[in-house]
């Protein structure tokens, strides 16, 4: 038995009704779907790492996942793990003409814009009724994170000409989104008001991020962990000190900040 017929073996049984698992009997696709995110999230987390002990697990953990999802498609007669497989065999073929059939890509570049035109044409396979065909914002997935969304809403647009001649237009609209937060604040704006304001700030960030060629959800991420440390080496003096955090005034942790983050450039 393989390695595969044995986790959808296993997949199985787990889902059995005499005697399987109560929780996982329990499960659907919405339950399963938020651990599926987590999984990918994980696998992440382990490649920033360079655990690769743990990205073979947490590969291990995705993989489960599309079992799991196949089983209970398989139990309602959608598809099953067969059908996932030959799918994306069948997809990548199709999408690399260059190096299964006759096509020529010069570059990773030209390769990306290959397979950009690829889905719009599958896309536009697809599409039904109304007599638009395939529209720019058309497959960007809705459960994204919301700056990563926000970056391939903008490509998208962008590949229909709705975009900046040069990233400059991208900063002056994030400065003019700042501005406008900054004229709510001042006048004791709505949270309404806050709200959407704060929103068009990310946004036009985001489009910063693009046109700069940076992802935004891995430049916040990156954002988040520096901050960790940073503040972990902060709170681990104060602690050596005897304090305790809430002793500590803004002026002195933003000192303690300054010295963590001379640390690591030290």
């Amino acid at each position: 038995m393989s390695g595969i017929e044995r986790l959808l073996e296993i997949m199985a049984r787990l889902r059995d009704r005499d005697g399987g698992c109560p929780w996982d009997l329990e499960q659907d696709f919405s339950s399963i779907a938020p651990h599926t995110i987590e999984e990918a999230y994980e696998v992440d987390d382990a490649i920033r790492r360079g655990d690769f002990e743990a990205l073979r697990d947490e590969l291990g953990d995705l993989l489960f996942q599309v079992a799991y999802h196949s089983q209970m498609a398989r139990e309602e007669g959608l598809f099953g793990f067969e059908d996932v497989v030959s799918a994306i065999c069948e997809k990548m073929v199709r999408r690399h003409p260059h190096v299964f059939g006759e096509e020529e890509v010069k570059s990773a570049e030209a390769q990306t814009r290959r397979w950009e035109e690829h889905k719009s044409r599958e896309r536009s396979g697809r599409a039904t009724g109304g007599g638009e065909g395939d529209r720019a914002l058309d497959g960007v997935a809705g459960a994204l994170p919301a700056l990563t969304r926000s970056a391939k809403l903008q490509r998208r647009a962008a590949r229909v000409g709705f975009d900046w001649p040069a990233t400059d237009g991208a900063v002056k609209k994030l400065d003019e989104e700042l501005g406008e937060l900054r004229a709510e604040m001042r006048s004791g704006g709505s949270q309404s008001r806050l709200f959407e304001e704060l929103g068009d700030c990310l946004f036009a960030l985001a489009g910063v991020a693009r046109r700069l060629g940076v992802d935004p959800e891995v430049a916040l991420r990156t954002a988040n962990a520096r901050f960790e440390r940073r503040f972990r080496e902060a709170e681990s003096q104060v602690h050596a000190d005897g304090r305790s955090p809430k002793q500590v005034s803004i002026e002195e942790w933003l000192e303690l900040w300054a010295r963590a983050k001379a640390g690591e450039s030290a």
